[in-house]
């Protein structure tokens, strides 16, 4: 007897970075963790008191409805109005454990095995390893600089001509690039996906998290569902409120996909966790914004402290990160010393304390070359990375 043969995916690297990291910490090491995508500043204060009340009230807390409840979906429907001027049916909006139960939900019920999905690389590497769990092929599309780490239409064009493609996943802004599509690209891809059957998935739990000085025309984000009624978007409470830990994301489905996800929902999960839906509503209170935007800000200015000190460091190639906490680097000079990003970042933990992580998630073919640095840890842990990442170079 042995594991399932959909099951052989590689774990996720970061998470191995992180265990390293707590194991140095509990033998007294201090440690800068640059590697995961957690802000810092945790949730907003008018959800944390909304979470206090409820188990205040000694509520017993029993099963919601699959899809969430009816206060939460309409919340969420509401944030869409405030931030997209969009009009959305509460039942358009299904709650999930996470954006990562949202990507199996919606991977479940858009896609058969044996369906050829596109996914851009460099990206998140929990994308292809859903797909490939569930019998899915992944089509790799090689996104570099010229495309600004981005899928374009005659990209898609030249696998659908190879074999007909039956899905994209696009995210903007994109881990582990921070970059994004404009409206104008968006659209024309989302016309190019709806004239060829192609389903839309869209992951956007980094809108908000956006630098509008960095270009962009739309500050917080295109929604997909602007210029596709069909595209299914998966988001999440987990970066722009800082609330990785509450497990809580969403998506807006098409009527199509609607009846199917709620069926799969209550079978997989039979709910998201009630207390954390509770509180949730919170986020979207006047001040919970604020706060959000407070974060947004800080992250700002660490990015800029970044991108002031990044020549430095004598990297190559970096994406432009338009938005997300990231910074996705070609090593430069330093392969040629270390061989590849796995051993560097190995050699830069274990003798300064400052963990990134390596590429070879996000990318199989030139990950090797690459590192991602997260900058959500905020400015003062980052500039004194810097200094030991400079100091260890030299």
């Amino acid at each position: 007897m042995s594991a399932s043969r959909r099951s052989q995916v590689p774990p996720f690297e970061v998470m191995d970075v992180l265990a390293r990291v707590a194991d140095l910490r509990a033998e007294g090491r201090e440690v800068l963790s640059l590697c995961a995508g957690e802000p810092g500043q945790g949730a907003p204060a008018a959800v944390q008191e909304a979470a206090a009340r409820v188990h205040q009230r000694q509520d017993p807390l029993g099963y919601t409805p699959a899809l969430g409840t009816a206060a939460l979906r309409a919340a969420v429907a509401g944030h869409y109005h405030r931030w997209y001027g969009l009009e959305l049916d509460p039942r358009e909006v299904a709650i999930t454990t996470g954006s990562s139960g949202g990507f199996v939900l919606a991977f479940l019920a858009a896609f058969d095995a044996g369906d050829r999905v596109a996914l851009a690389r460099p990206g998140y590497p929990a994308y292809r390893n859903i797909l490939r769990s569930l019998g899915c092929e992944v089509v790799d599309i090689d996104c570099g600089p010229v495309q600004r780490y981005q899928p374009t239409v005659p990209q898609l064009e030249a696998e659908h001509a190879a074999a007909p493609l039956a899905g994209l996943v696009l995210a903007s802004p994109a881990n582990p690039t921070g970059t994004m599509v404009d409206r104008g690209e968006l659209t024309a891809i989302a016309a190019w996906c709806q004239a060829h059957g192609v389903r839309l998935i869209s992951d956007e739990i980094y809108h908000g998290v956006t630098y509008p000085q960095a270009g962009a025309s739309d500050p917080k984000g295109v929604c997909a569902r602007e210029v596709d009624p069909g595209a299914v978007v998966v988001s999440s409470f987990s970066k722009y409120w800082g609330m990785t830990g509450w497990r809580l994301g969403w998506l807006l489905l098409p009527e199509d996909l609607q009846a199917a996800v709620d069926a799969l929902a209550g079978n997989l999960a039979l709910c998201p966790p009630a207390p954390a839906q509770q509180a949730a509503t919170a986020a979207f209170a006047p001040e919970s914004y604020a706060r959000s935007e407070e974060a947004v800000r800080e992250f700002a200015a660490t990015r800029e402290l970044l991108l002031d000190r990044a020549p430095e460091l004598g990297w190559g190639t970096a994406a432009p990160a338009d938005g997300t906490f990231y910074y996705w680097a070609d090593l430069g000079d330093q392969l040629e010393r270390w061989g590849d990003s796995r051993r560097y970042a190995t050699a830069l933990l274990e003798a300064t304390g400052v963990a990134l992580t390596p590429g070879v998630d996000f990318d199989d073919q030139a990950g090797h070359r690459c590192v991602r640095l997260s900058f959500a840890a905020g400015h003062d842990v980052v500039a004194q990375a810097l200094e030991r990442i400079a100091a260890f170079q030299s």
